[in-house]
């Protein structure tokens, strides 16, 4: 027995020939993922194992083509597909693909490997019936008498959802199937240590990625791009059990190893920094300071579309967007450079 996968090389390669050669007696017993599919013209195949799921009629065809070569000199007149998910060998019903089966016969099996009947269906006349195995050994005729046809299948049913009473139910682990460095092999990984690759993949250094982060229009493509690398924050927050941490210092520590803050010490330290609210007013101040309560509560994302945020409580009693800008800021600009300086007072 030998297994080709295309790792092998050139190794993988000799033992195909070995095994389309009629001449040799092993490998009896080849193994491979698809590799057999088409192209290769092996003689001798008398048996197609098929261990995984075949959707595709004109993949089946391929398959199964190579057992259907014939070499009657070495007694190669027949071969067996052996279906073990059930998917491939149902293409047969598929009348354009090779017109009606002369006989079909189904075993069916316990658990304990035992045969217990075998079903013998004549598509021409359209009979089957059911053997039990002990009569099958004392009848040589493999053709039973005939029985009328079984009713249609039922039409299938939905997918049936199943409900628990009771009980508990956690997560004990965040995984990720993902490709390695060649794009090769498929592994599994925890869900934070993707996370830090990806990162690490986009931006070189935290510096950069602080950078990019602390602009508002420049964070949402980062926003954007790491949601297109299936990163969310929430479901990284739970992975990591990191839920007061700032989405910022979260990858930064999972890439990097950096420290780890809460978005209440960011916002903290800011609301100690005199030089950041000296140039505005008490009311423009007291907006400000909410807008950093509004940052812990829901995180950074909060920053996005302001005029919608000034118009819920606690902002709207300040008045309507227009009104606050106008009165405590000097207009929607100076509003607008006020937040995105807190924010990039926030990430310094």
């Amino acid at each position: 027995m030998c297994r080709v996968t295309s790792d092998e090389g050139d190794i993988g390669k000799n033992h195909l020939s070995k095994f389309q050669d009629v001449d040799l007696p092993t490998p009896a017993i080849l193994t491979t993922s698809q590799l057999l599919t088409t192209g290769v013209d092996a003689e001798m195949v008398k048996n197609v194992v098929l261990a995984r799921v075949v959707g595709s009629l004109s993949e089946f065809k391929q398959i199964i083509g190579r057992g259907t070569r014939l070499n009657v000199d070495y007694g190669k007149e027949y071969f067996n597909i052996i279906d073990y998910t059930g998917t491939a060998t149902i293409h047969f019903a598929d009348k354009d693909f090779d017109g009606e089966p002369e006989f079909i016969d189904e075993t069916t099996i316990n658990k304990d490997g035992e045969t217990t009947s075998v079903t013998v269906e004549k598509p021409d006349s359209q009979e089957e019936a059911t053997i039990p195995e002990q009569k099958l050994e004392e009848t040589s005729d493999p053709t039973p008498p005939p029985e009328p046809p079984l009713p249609p299948d039922p039409p299938p049913q939905p997918p049936r959802k199943f409900y628990v009473d009771g009980g508990e139910v956690e997560i004990i682990g965040h995984l990720v199937y993902d490709l390695d460095t060649d794009g090769k092999k498929l592994q599994v990984v925890k869900y934070t240590d993707y996370s830090g690759r990806m990162l690490r993949s986009m931006y070189p250094s935290p510096e950069e990625f602080r950078t990019t982060w602390a602009n508002q229009d420049t964070r949402i493509e980062v926003l954007r791009e790491l949601a297109h690398r299936g990163i969310d924050f929430d479901e990284l927050a739970v992975a990591s059990n990191q839920t007061d941490a700032d989405p910022f210092d979260l990858l930064c520590h999972l890439a990097w190893n950096a420290p780890l803050l809460s978005r209440r010490e960011r916002a903290d330290k800011i609301k100690k920094n005199p030089d950041l609210f000296a140039q505005h007013g008490d009311t423009a101040r007291e907006i400000l300071s909410l807008l950093l309560d509004k940052y812990i509560e829901r995180g950074v994302i909060q920053f996005h579309g302001l005029s919608d945020l000034m118009k819920t409580p606690p902002f709207n009693h300040y008045g309507l967007p227009a009104e606050i800008a106008n009165l405590h800021f000097g207009g929607v600009l100076p509003m607008r450079q006020a937040v995105v300086q807190l924010q990039e007072t926030l990430y310094q």
